[in-house]
């Protein structure tokens, strides 16, 4: 039996969705293990584009079983319009082949409220979020307010964890300067949510039969280890854990259960939003790698700042994460560059560093120190062997291995999940 940890080495929209897809194919079940319907995956499968947020990528698949695990936080209504959404496609999704965790916590219209009212009541300071309420959802849980999915079915102890959750968001709301809610607008809320309990499991126990069964698993992260709570450009990250260690944690499932890891990175860097970029490119050069590469977010839409690599931000993902293996992908969007330049180091005040500052004042501070290697005239584009790269092209992949200290596994060289050269095998590595 083999499993696999799918997770972002950047900022995320590294193009995890085609190599989760690509993976999915492979594997038996597919667990989504931390966030909520704040970042996306897009697929393109025979032709038909699907975009997820929520379900995980396996749920596209015949014959694979789907698993939202406890570590995400989910907004019912948001899940059955994705449900809704990929049936009109022509795809299978019901309880048979979907399991979500009964513990999960529910975000509702005050989490996302609460967001929103506090994105605008920071104006400069604010963090940048999506605003769909995925932060003040964790601090419920946290807090023990939250109402998870589990509880939506207890009536005789809902009345009260509705009171005490709004004790704590009115008294918030009345701060910002915005209405109280009332039981009953979130009664209704809770209702309408109904039907996702015919998809609640005991998700843990699922997945410890899955095991017993010999089955290959795919834990599926979201977002990028740069954006981890703990371990990212803290404030400007994402509210729960993004590391390869939340797949154990966000799904029930031992730790030496999770077999390899493997890093989603992309051959230039991104980011959405606000927060430190070093390697950023505000000009032409960023342009162009924004335009060749599409870079527009899946769920928000929102256009990506470019840069060039930082492979010391990768290298401390690799560290710090526990990365077994890279998978590099849009290396495309790279040809044509007559040069490329890598960021090998920091200065920060004068002196030469090789991480990411903790604090965000001096993260704000770094400066790239850059090598400059020869770019590639030819075109990757498509390339499934690597004797269909240029030389040039082998030469920036093998420097990047140098540079992060993790080997590529699989190279992709376009958006169609056929263009892709596998090194090692993951699921059999």
């Amino acid at each position: 039996m083999g499993s696999v940890v799918v997770v972002g080495s950047q900022w995320g929209d590294e193009g995890k969705g085609k190599i989760v897809d690509w993976l999915s194919e492979r594997a038996d079940v597919i667990v989504r293990f931390q966030g909520g319907h704040n970042a996306g995956h897009t697929l393109v499968i025979d032709g038909k584009t699907y975009k997820l947020s929520l379900l995980p990528s396996g749920v596209v698949r015949p014959g694979k079983l789907s698993v939202i695990g406890n570590g995400v936080v989910l907004d019912t209504k948001a899940l059955l319009g994705e449900i809704a959404a990929i049936r009109e496609k022509g795809v299978d999704v019901g309880p048979h082949n979907l399991k979500v965790s009964e513990t999960v916590p529910l975000i509702l219209s005050v989490h996302r409220d609460l967001d929103r009212l506090r994105e605008a009541a920071s104006a400069a300071g604010a963090i940048g979020t999506t605003g769909r309420g995925i932060g003040p959802a964790y601090e419920d849980k946290v807090g023990r307010r939250a109402i998870r999915l589990a509880d939506v079915d207890d009536l005789d102890t809902l009345s009260g964890r509705i009171d005490r959750l709004l004790a704590h968001h009115n008294a918030l709301r009345l701060g910002l300067g915005a209405e109280p809610v009332s039981h009953a607008a979130i009664l209704e809320e809770l209702e309408a949510a109904r039907p996702v309990l015919a998809y609640a499991d005991a998700t843990w126990r699922t997945l410890r039969e899955a095991r017993r069964e010999g089955l290959d698993i795919l834990f599926e992260g979201a977002q990028g280890a740069m954006l981890d709570i703990d371990h990212g450009t803290y404030p400007f990250v994402t509210s729960s854990n993004t590391v390869a260690g939340q797949a154990a944690a966000g799904s029930g499932i031992g730790p030496s259960s999770l077999g390899r890891t493997l890093g989603i990175t992309k051959a230039y860097t991104t980011r959405v939003g606000n927060g430190p970029f070093p390697t950023e490119q505000a000009n032409e050069i960023g342009e162009r790698m924004g335009e060749r590469g599409a870079e527009f977010g899946t769920v928000t839409g929102r256009k990506r700042r470019c840069g060039w690599f930082d492979a010391v931000m990768v290298r401390q993902a690799v560290e710090a994460g526990g990365i077994d293996g890279l998978a590099l992908t849009k290396l495309d969007v790279l040809d044509g560059f007559d040069e490329l330049k890598v960021c090998v180091a920091y200065e920060l005040d004068g002196e030469r560093i090789d991480r990411l500052p903790a604090d965000a004042a001096r993260q704000a501070r770094v400066r790239p120190i850059y090598e400059t290697v020869k770019g590639w005239s030819g075109s990757t584009r498509g390339a499934r062997t690597w004797g269909e790269l240029p030389a040039e092209a082998v030469k920036y992949v093998r420097h990047v291995e140098e540079l992060v200290g993790a080997p590529v596994a699989m190279l992709s060289t376009s958006p169609d999940r056929i263009d892709t050269i596998l090194v090692d095998d993951p699921f059999r590595g």
